[in-house]
């Protein structure tokens, strides 16, 4: 039987050696403490991607030809300190093996992993986070590796731009940067707030994407959805013009928790990683 592949794509544009992109699947969700279910995200977003039109209209181009290496799933440990470490193992490989990481979560802790190799690998490393939540609380149910912590590293160790934002705990306010968070509430009636981001950004970027940042009329599907989100063409404006203007190191998609009354939401983030895919390689 041969070796699954992104999308369905030929052989011929997913082996390790020839690619440029690979894809780490990571269905962890152990410390999420309200909807379960991001540990089936993987293998939705996989599903979705695999009945998907591969042919980018937008662009008139097939990204995939790039070559993408769809890795084994991680099999990662319930210890959420040791997943951080394995997911930080496997992004730095990849990096080190000048591949474009990528991963799909599980929920927003595997992203601490991967934000930590990209700041060893990528000097004055920016994050551009996109969430409901600000994730900043330094510790949450005796962990420092919670869903609920997963910036707090970051904004203490990068450049950290957050955007959507329209929930938090009032001891998180202390730690949020006022001059870097963009709130739901102040940029959803606007049409001139995408280049504001950019322009706080440094030349290296990591981009994580909780799927709770969309509005949950168009992604319902996830943990902890919050009223008051973005929509689709705003944020491909941000991800077209940040694609352009920096260099993406590397992204994740997290928080999908699939619902079958909800398929549309695992089309959107397959849909969602496949843009961001040619905005970087397309240019």
């Amino acid at each position: 039987m041969s070796k699954r592949t992104y999308a369905g794509i030929p052989e011929e544009y997913s082996g390790y050696e020839n690619a440029k992109v690979v894809i780490l699947p990571v269905p962890y969700d152990k410390t999420s403490t309200w909807g379960k279910g991001a540990d089936k995200g993987p293998e939705a977003f996989l599903d979705a991607s695999e009945n998907m039109e591969i042919y980018d209209l937008e662009s008139d181009t097939e990204v995939f030809k790039h070559g993408v290496w769809l890795s084994d799933v991680l099999d990662v440990d319930d210890n959420p300190e040791m997943m951080v470490q394995q997911v930080k193992a496997k992004a730095k490989k990849f990096y080190d093996d000048n591949k474009l990481f990528t991963m799909i979560g599980g929920e927003h802790s595997v992203s601490i992993g991967a934000i930590m190799a990209s700041a060893e690998k990528f000097e004055n490393l920016s994050v551009l986070q996109l969430d409901a939540h600000s994730d900043l609380r330094p510790e949450y149910d005796d962990s420092i590796y919670n869903h609920a912590c997963a910036l707090h590293w970051a904004s203490k160790n990068t450049n950290l731009i957050q955007v959507g934002i329209r929930s938090m705990a009032v001891e998180e306010r202390e730690f949020v940067n006022k001059n870097n968070v963009f709130y739901a509430e102040d940029i959803a009636n606007r049409n001139d707030w995408q280049q504001e981001v950019i322009d706080k950004l440094g030349q290296n970027v990591y981009l994580t994407i909780d799927l709770d940042y969309f509005d949950p009329s168009i992604l319902p599907a996830t943990g902890t959805p919050e009223p008051g989100g973005l929509t689709w063409y705003p944020t491909l404006d941000l991800l077209k013009k940040l694609a352009k203007q920096r260099k993406i190191v590397g992204f994740d998609i997290v928080e999908l928790a699939p619902d079958p009354a909800h398929l549309a939401s695992n089309f959107l983030a397959a849909k969602l990683y496949y843009k961001i895919l040619t905005y970087i390689l397309e240019k």
